[in-house]
């Protein structure tokens, strides 16, 4: 099984993503953008996993819920990592409470660390991707996106769970999914 942490947006981002990626699609025909019922922020990519490990991980999960309170987030503006002129991922910038988000990205990775499972970044970096280029060398029609996505305001979303799933190529399956239940 090919698992991840991640939070999900609701409803109101995935219907104003849809709308604002139409543009887009037209503005980088050739790359692969995400299915925006799979919109999604990662927290920690767990990789391949064996499923008889499966209830050590949701056992770590379950601890972090009661420790977070729901909060809300936002989505507007762009951007892209890679090269500056061929970059390899177009995405969506997050704002609101970032620094609950961070909290509870390092809760999760911090529950997981004694399973094995150490997060692929040094730093958390809030954001929702919305596409990535098809070529290795890059998607130079991603940096008029990012001109497109500019002033645009997406919505918000409240973030009330932590969710784990599996990956099967485009589709994402909840596996399992922990209450953030702390009081404000």
């Amino acid at each position: 099984m090919r698992l991840f942490t991640a939070v999900t947006l609701g409803a109101d981002i995935e219907a104003r993503v849809t709308t604002a990626m139409k543009p887009l699609r037209a503005l980088a025909s050739h790359a692969r953008f995400v299915r925006v019922e799979g919109l999604h922020l990662t927290l920690v990519f767990l990789g391949e996993v064996e499923s008889a490990r499966l209830p050590a991980i949701r056992e770590a999960l379950a601890s972090v819920g009661p420790r977070h309170a729901p909060f809300t987030l936002s989505v507007g503006g762009g951007g892209t990592f890679g090269s500056p002129t061929h970059p390899r991922v177009l995405w969506a910038d997050v704002q609101g409470d970032t620094a609950a988000l961070e909290a509870l990205q390092a809760d999760t990775a911090a529950q997981l660390r004694p399973l094995g499972f150490e997060p692929d970044f040094h730093e958390y970096a809030p954001h929702l991707t919305l596409a990535r280029s098809k070529e290795s060398r890059g998607e130079p029609a991603f940096l008029p996106c990012v001109e497109a996505l500019k002033n645009q305001q997406l919505g918000q979303g409240r973030v009330d769970r932590l969710i784990l799933f599996e990956s099967q190529g485009p589709r994402y399956l909840t596996v399992a999914e922990v209450p953030l239940t702390r009081a404000g």
